[in-house]
């Protein structure tokens, strides 16, 4: 598979490079609100050496797999509102209750570890709001609208969903600041070690909702594509 990626943007190497998400994900690259950003760019930008980044991902490439979202390409602005909404909204509120429960858990029971996450189950109620909020104006008011066919008419919802999902990566960098990178103490019980794995996955989860909505379906909403 031949693939410039020094020339692409972080959104085209998560959404055509098999692999790709992981590599940026671990060098804590963000592909979905800044996904329009370069390799070149987003890498200086994080002091990194783009080098080895870029020879990772393009082994990745050669690999000629299946890139996680290629297939979701074909489908109609109204088949990637459904995809979102079952793929992500549904398990995420789900997420977001179990997490919640474990961070009151954590930090009732470990509250004099040096450790602890203080404030973490306040930051997560506060962001577990603001989640569903998002998620149900989509539901409720801007997916009905793509599924009627309309297209740049909704450039205004569209952007403060945008502008929402900003708020969404800054919420994420605030879990990590809170739990030291998600990386749990040594000899930490099993319900942090679970609250500290189920953060990290709501962390990705997040993530490539936010990819999908942001690179995918808006901009074929807002260009009267595949409607």
């Amino acid at each position: 598979m031949e693939l410039r990626v020094r020339e692409q943007t972080l959104a085209e190497l998560a959404t055509t490079v098999p692999g790709a998400v992981g590599v940026l994900r671990r060098h804590r690259l963000d592909f979905c609100c800044n996904g329009a950003r370069g390799l070149v760019e987003a890498c200086a930008a994080k002091g990194l050496d783009m080098g080895p980044i870029a020879d990772e991902i393009e082994a990745l490439a050669r690999r000629a797999e299946p890139a996680q979202f290629e297939g979701l390409a074909a489908l109609s602005a109204a088949q990637l509102a459904d995809f979102v909404v079952g793929t992500y909204h549904e398990p995420l509120r789900a997420m977001l209750e179990d997490l919640l429960a474990l961070a009151q858990r954590v930090e009732r029971r470990h509250a004099d570890h040096p450790a602890c996450p203080r404030g973490l189950a306040g930051r997560l109620h506060v962001g577990a709001v603001e989640l569903r909020s998002h998620m149900d104006k989509e539901e409720r008011i801007l997916f009905p609208a793509i599924r009627r066919g309309l297209g740049v008419e909704l450039a205004g919802p569209v952007a403060v969903m945008r502008a929402e999902h900003d708020e969404h990566a800054s919420f994420l960098e605030e879990l990590r600041l809170l739990t030291g990178d998600h990386e749990p103490p040594p000899g930490a019980c099993n319900s942090w070690l679970a609250l500290y794995l189920g953060l990290a996955d709501l962390e990705k989860q997040l993530q490539d909702h936010v990819l999908v909505e942001n690179h995918l379906l808006f901009p074929a909403v807002l260009a009267g594509e595949r409607s």
